[in-house]
């Protein structure tokens, strides 16, 4: 059976608001464990979010999972200093949470000392795959299955339809894994101006272990001087019909798959979206084919 997940944001409104749902609907639980650290220089520690998750792994039984943002798969030279400290602290958690497994961005989220808030991509060479090989490699030193999510980039270097097959480069060692994002492949297909359905039947679907699903909105008209709106990858939203609709065609062609997980974004959820949520979790059950 596929198992459903939910991730946990670092953020108490939404987690009180909806604290019915998480006890209720999800197999699996996902969370971005450097949200759940504090420090710097001199090491991380974990902070108040990282014990509350804790003790609700504690609670109910349940797994966690783990998906990175910021650990820079695609830097070619990353800091040492910098990537041991992470290290460090990924291999602790893993300890305390046993993950099932640990996923990041697409992308680089380091660039000259600068910490970026969003991936950048890299560009689609032979050398850049290496780079995210061996930042793989890394990785399972604190977890064995370990795997990279599809990003959104709001620019491209190359033709974003040649990225699956840049994906499946990198994924060619053992328990490395390819995390789908549908809203990111829609996002991307929208504001690119390309068919979604021919990105997604591009991957490397055997290496798929988790697909996302999410929601988001348009940027504001403000935002450029033609006036002109972007697709924003904000899950702050609904999943849209032509998500759902990419998730019932995908799921049978992922014979690796382990779970489903639907993203909701901290501080984006209100009393009146508590329903929404819990049925996109029931929806995502009915089509993996669960109870």
């Amino acid at each position: 059976m596929i198992a459903i997940g939910f991730t946990l944001q670092p953020h108490l409104k939404t987690l009180e608001l909806l604290a019915g749902v998480i006890e209720d609907e999800p197999d699996y639980y996902e969370v971005a464990p450097e949200t759940l650290w504090r420090g710097g220089e001199g090491g991380f520690e974990s902070n108040g979010f990282h014990r509350r998750f804790l003790a609700l792994r504690e609670h109910t039984g349940r797994p966690f999972v783990a998906h990175g943002v910021g650990f820079s798969l695609g830097s070619a030279q990353p800091d040492p200093k910098r990537r041991e400290r992470w290290l460090t602290r990924m291999r602790e958690d893993a300890r305390t949470f046993e993950f099932g497994w640990y996923t990041d961005h697409h992308g680089v989220t380091v660039l000259d000392d600068h910490e970026l808030i969003l991936p950048l991509p890299v560009a689609m060479t032979a050398a850049s795959a290496a780079a995210v090989r061996a930042s793989l490699a890394q990785m399972q030193t604190c977890v064995a299955d370990v795997g990279i999510e599809n990003s959104v980039f709001y620019f491209h270097l190359g033709n974003p339809l040649d990225e699956p097959a840049f994906l499946a480069q990198i994924l060619d060692a053992p328990r490395t894994h390819l995390l789908l994002d549908l809203h990111n492949v829609y996002t991307t297909a929208l504001n690119a101006g390309f068919d979604p359905w021919e990105y997604v039947k591009r991957l490397p679907l055997e290496r798929v272990i988790e697909i996302h699903v999410s929601g988001g909105a348009d940027s504001d008209p403000a935002w450029l001087a033609s006036g002109a709106t972007r697709r924003l990858d904000s899950h702050d939203d609904a999943v849209p019909e032509e998500v759902w609709h990419m998730l019932e065609r995908v799921l049978p062609r992922c014979a690796n798959l382990r779970g489903v997980t639907l993203e909701r974004m901290e501080g984006t959820v209100e009393p009146g979206d508590v329903a929404l949520v819990r049925e996109e979790l029931r929806r995502a059950r009915r089509i993996a084919g669960g109870r």
